[in-house]
């Protein structure tokens, strides 16, 4: 039970930013507070935490164990809660932020069957392309795209994600398959971009990311719109398979420099760090998750 405190309590101080505040969420004092810790660091024998009267900062050892100590209490939530409330129900209303395209494609689609499932909860769903202020906008759960870091929050993956650069047949057609990545240069590459920035394509080579600035004669700050500009044979796009999958199984698109691919940007649900997470936060997750691990789901969904 000490150990399980002190990995506890090690986790609500990074979460919450300083021990006094860590002390006050649990009603003693910071004194109390900083025994844990450092009887923790003691036991492992490494320094977790540079701690100062201003500010704490996570040392490298410090955040590497905190990323796993997050996984573990966030499992156990899962489990205690998941005894404990097997006869009860969710209730209650659900804030929910996602990506706007992929909201619109693999979220407010399956909103409909979940509400059915679980008739006393209701449901907010916003869509934007900007990062939100879980704790301060008030949302429930989020939808990321990303390589998660923020050591405040927890989150869940709920599938693999792959991108993957893809053109029309017909394209493919009039102008030849890239073989390397040096070929694109010699190809219309539809590209995001915002406030006048591309956002640049990464690939994997001689085992290292790349991130190359393309070429084309038409950019946009909507994936959608990319989408579908690919899918008229007026260049290669670099997209998402959850965007991109089923356009594929149906020859409509094709992909090219598969072997350059980089590991994709997973999408997880991430919420804010609780002690009890609502049950319709937990029965939404997993309905997601169980969800996308059908194994047809990404090839039938979208267009």
């Amino acid at each position: 039970m000490g150990q399980f405190r002190q990995i506890s309590t090690f986790v609500e101080v990074v979460a919450r930013g300083s021990l006094s505040a860590a002390a006050r969420a649990e009603g003693i004092a910071p004194a109390m507070i900083g025994r844990r810790l450092d009887a923790l660091e003691a036991r492992l024998g490494v320094k977790l935490l540079q701690r100062t009267t201003r500010k704490l900062a996570l040392t490298d050892e410090g955040a590497a164990f905190l990323e796993d100590c997050q996984r573990i209490l966030a499992e156990l939530e899962e489990a205690e809660s998941a005894v404990a409330e097997r006869s009860s129900h969710a209730t209650g209303h659900l804030m929910i932020s996602a990506p706007a395209g992929f909201g619109r494609q693999h979220v407010a689609p399956l909103l409909p069957s979940f509400l059915s499932e679980h008739r006393d909860v209701s449901a907010t769903l916003n869509m934007s392309d900007r990062v939100v202020d879980i704790v301060g906008e008030g949302i429930d759960v989020a939808i990321r795209i990303a390589s998660m870091s923020d050591s405040n929050l927890v989150s869940i993956k709920l599938a693999d994600n792959e991108r993957v650069v893809v053109g029309a047949p017909a394209y493919l057609k009039r102008h030849g398959e890239p073989k390397t990545l040096a070929d694109l240069s010699k190809h219309n590459c539809l590209a995001i971009s915002s406030e006048g920035s591309q956002r640049g394509w990464t690939f994997r080579e001689d085992g290292k990311n790349v991130v190359l600035k393309v070429n084309g004669n038409m950019a946009c700050n909507d994936g959608q719109v990319l989408h579908e500009w690919a899918l008229a044979g007026k260049g290669l796009a670099w997209r998402s398979m959850w965007e991109v999958g089923s356009a594929i199984e149906a020859g409509k698109l094709q992909t090219v420099l598969d072997g350059y691919s980089a590991p994709g940007n997973d999408i997880y649900a991430v919420f804010a760090q609780r002690r009890h997470l609502p049950l319709r936060i937990r029965a939404f997750v997993d309905f997601l998750r169980h969800t996308y691990a059908q194994p047809d789901y990404w090839r039938k969904s979208g267009k």
